[in-house]
């Protein structure tokens, strides 16, 4: 497998982002050594809090979240996907399937040895972080959704069949444009450029360029059989699984993922479900400081097991 590794100088200076990076390789199927990148601030003795970004961000979304949480006391994890971020970046589109990205995240989530953990996943973060719970749902205490869904086949609309197009049409995303596109509040010149970093050009945006064709909203889709049963799965999931989406978010929110995950697993019975006002897609940076908060409360909840 062929990948490129982003410049370390890509990733100098940026607004708002200072965190040591660590470093954790797992092996594909052909035996390519691939390296993930993560954050981790806060006590090591703390119970990990592991945030799951989506596309085409990474761990730069939740740079305010980490630094709110870690001093509140705990263990923050951030992860940049394989082929965002400081991770490394397969060259081929086809490498990026479903499958792959649960095996090589179950491959580093079991290599860092982390337990007792709660998830905060967003967008990709939560088809990706969901379909690790059936394989790895042990290490977990309790689940945020926010912002996600784990769509089964039931068919595309008009918005997803329009990025589909436009994203089929282009060589290189407008990254940046992209994550203002899903932001309520205006973006400075420096945090766009920290988003942009990743790609220097084109040819690093295999990973971005493919997620859009993973997404499970069509029958004949790859990814379809693992989300049903990973929705087999959840509902046998008694832990408590929250549900937190922006009202402005054309992507999930309004198409109703939360009402299903509400209704089907039964950790999320009784929960305080939340929807923050104003908040788009990407609900990180536009309620940071709230999320810090829901976070945190939620960590204090008991988990049943």
């Amino acid at each position: 497998m062929e990948f490129l590794r982003t410049p370390d100088e890509c990733f100098e200076h940026l607004e708002g982002y200072d965190f040591e990076p660590h470093y954790r390789a797992i092996k594909t199927a052909d035996g390519t050594s691939l390296r993930f990148h993560f954050i981790d601030e806060g006590p090591r003795d703390a119970a990990p809090v592991l945030l799951l970004h989506g596309n085409p961000s990474w761990s730069y979304l939740h740079r305010s979240m980490i630094r709110g949480l870690a001093a509140r006391g705990h263990r923050v994890i951030a992860l940049d996907l394989m082929g965002m971020g400081r991770s490394d970046k397969p060259t081929d589109k086809a490498d990026y399937s479903l499958a792959n990205h649960i095996d090589w995240m179950g491959q580093w989530l079991g290599a860092e040895g982390l337990s007792n953990i709660t998830m905060y996943c967003q967008d990709w973060g939560g088809i990706t972080g969901l379909n690790l719970l059936p394989s790895r749902g042990d290490r977990f205490a309790r689940v945020i959704a926010s912002n996600t869904g784990l769509p089964t086949g039931e068919g595309a609309g008009p918005a997803v069949d329009q990025w589909l197009a436009f994203v089929a049409s282009v060589d290189a995303l407008p990254i940046s444009a992209l994550i203002q596109g899903g932001t309520t509040r205006k973006l400075s010149a420096g945090e766009l450029a920290a988003y942009n970093a990743p790609f220097p050009d084109g040819s690093y945006q295999a990973s971005p360029l493919a997620f859009p064709f993973l997404i499970p909203v069509k029958p004949d889709n790859p990814g379809v059989p693992m989300c049903r049963d990973t929705w087999t799965y959840l509902a046998t999931w008694t832990k408590p699984f929250l549900t937190v989406f922006g009202s402005e978010d054309q992507i999930a929110y309004k198409a109703g993922a939360h009402v299903r995950m509400q209704r089907e697993i039964p950790g999320a019975a009784n929960q305080h479900h939340i929807v923050i006002e104003g908040a788009n897609h990407f609900i990180q940076e536009d309620a940071s400081e709230q999320l810090v908060d829901i976070i945190d409360q939620f960590t204090k909840q008991a988990t049943n097991s």
